[in-house]
């Protein structure tokens, strides 16, 4: 690394969940048996972490309960996601101790960049000096272990944490150009690799016989954009460890329209009347936001994923019908906030697209087009009078201030009390996990 060279950081927190579960029992993850699921959703429920003793015997993170070796004792923690989010903002307070906020970009909650290159000169260490500070205060101070990439961009700082930091005797992993071309040219699986996930290495071995970076280096860039559009920019330039992206630019960027999302996959599957129950609390949630943000959308965007264990008969026989779902996006003939256009709207897609034979699994809802509603100004709708539109906009908002000052489920509605109705629950998770 020259010093002329930006010195990038990636820091993870090693089996983050598990290892906070462990510390929280006076246990050392990397000999203990732990995984983070929740027990009560039955042996089908998803391990959102396990220790590195786990994953040494074998085990494979983000398994389900039921794949764990049987003769394999461990602990069970139920997720507490409240939790993990104290000890990520501890951690975070952390390093602003060595490291100013504007350096520091949150990837995840266990996961961050930092530009360290002015740093170095600051507290006059190397690279790898400056990282084992950071990492060993963060273990002094919580006793969970973090691993580290360090790079000369941000794209060689990510694959040297993902790819070498394991390796490593003191878990962090260093690329620079030239170690790049030696040691990640040729790494396989490509799927290792940032950003890189199993569609497109398919995509690249079924269509360029390709199955590293460096055979992704000698296709014709023409070719690539054919195939992979405006993403192949990132696997044209990631095939040759560039990145020219900074945190600094991450930090001022401003996206051209913004959106507001929500989805869940149920955990059983609905039917058509069933489902619209959700939907229409989840409807109930994103116009909240809006409103909360004093914005206004002019579009909408529905989408239905159907059940994978869908039964259908061919000519007496029985099978499984294919995972699939319908999406649709509408626009709005005007901006607007209303909860009545918004869901009447939703209905209405709802309606027209989704098969009503069809057990659902899951559901996605959109807002798009959002703005301030400053710049829209007066709604104006023909079969709404305006003072009816301020009426419903006052009675959300003070939904708004309640649900703020005792808790989301201080107020909810009658819809919500049915038994197949989500939002009670979902009131209670973070990240869609247990947030006790």
């Amino acid at each position: 690394m020259t010093s002329k060279s930006k010195i990038y950081a990636c820091i993870d927190l090693k089996s983050f969940f598990a290892s906070v579960e462990c510390v929280e029992r006076g246990l050392n993850p990397f000999d203990s048996n732990l995984v983070v699921a929740d027990a009560t959703r039955g042996q089908g429920s998803i391990c959102l972490a396990i220790t590195p003793k786990m994953k040494s015997l074998g085990v494979h993170n983000r398994c389900r309960v039921f794949e764990i070796p049987k003769n394999l004792d461990y602990y069970t923690a139920k997720p507490r996601m409240k939790l993990y989010m104290e000890y990520s903002v501890y951690i975070y307070s952390i390093l602003l101790r060595y490291i100013s906020h504007q350096d520091i970009h949150v990837y995840s909650i266990d996961e961050c960049f930092i530009d360290i290159t002015s740093y170095l000169h600051t507290y006059n260490l190397t690279p790898r000096e400056l990282v084992n500070k950071l990492t060993f205060a963060i273990f002094l101070e919580t006793g969970i272990c973090a691993t580290a990439g360090i790079g000369t961009n941000l794209f060689l700082a990510k694959v040297a944490l993902d790819v070498l930091a394991k390796h490593a005797p003191d878990y962090i992993g260093i690329l620079d150009d030239d170690i790049f071309r030696q040691k990640i040219w040729h790494y396989q699986p490509i799927t290792d690799i940032w950003n890189i996930g199993k569609g497109i290495a398919e995509r690249l071995k079924n269509k360029f016989n390709v199955i590293d970076l460096f055979g992704v280096s000698q296709i014709k860039p023409e070719l690539l954009y054919k195939e992979f559009g405006s993403n192949a920019e990132f696997l044209i330039d990631h095939s040759k460890g560039i990145e020219p992206c900074t945190i600094a630019e991450i930090k001022a960027y401003i996206p051209k329209e913004n959106s507001i999302h929500n989805s869940q996959i149920l955990f059983e599957d609905y039917s058509f009347e069933n489902a619209k129950i959700v939907l229409y609390e989840m409807v109930d949630f994103i116009v909240l936001e809006l409103i909360e943000k004093d914005m206004v959308a002019s579009g909408i965007s529905l989408g239905i994923g159907y059940s994978k264990s869908y039964e259908v008969s061919n000519n007496g026989k029985r099978g499984r019908d294919k995972e699939q779902g319908v999406y649709s996006s509408r626009k709005m003939p005007d901006a607007t906030d209303s909860l009545s256009v918004i869901l009447a709207l939703f209905m209405q897609v709802y309606e027209d697209i989704v098969l009503k034979d069809k057990p659902i699994r899951k559901i996605s809802v959109s807002l798009t087009g959002i703005v301030p509603r400053d710049l829209v100004g007066l709604q104006l709708d023909m079969f709404i009078e305006p003072k009816n539109l301020d009426k419903e906009r006052n009675v959300l908002k003070t939904i708004i201030d309640i649900k703020d000052k005792f808790g989301k489920n201080s107020l909810v509605r009658a819809i919500s009390l049915d038994k197949h109705a989500t939002a009670i629950k979902r009131n209670k998770l973070i990240g869609g996990h247990n947030g006790e």
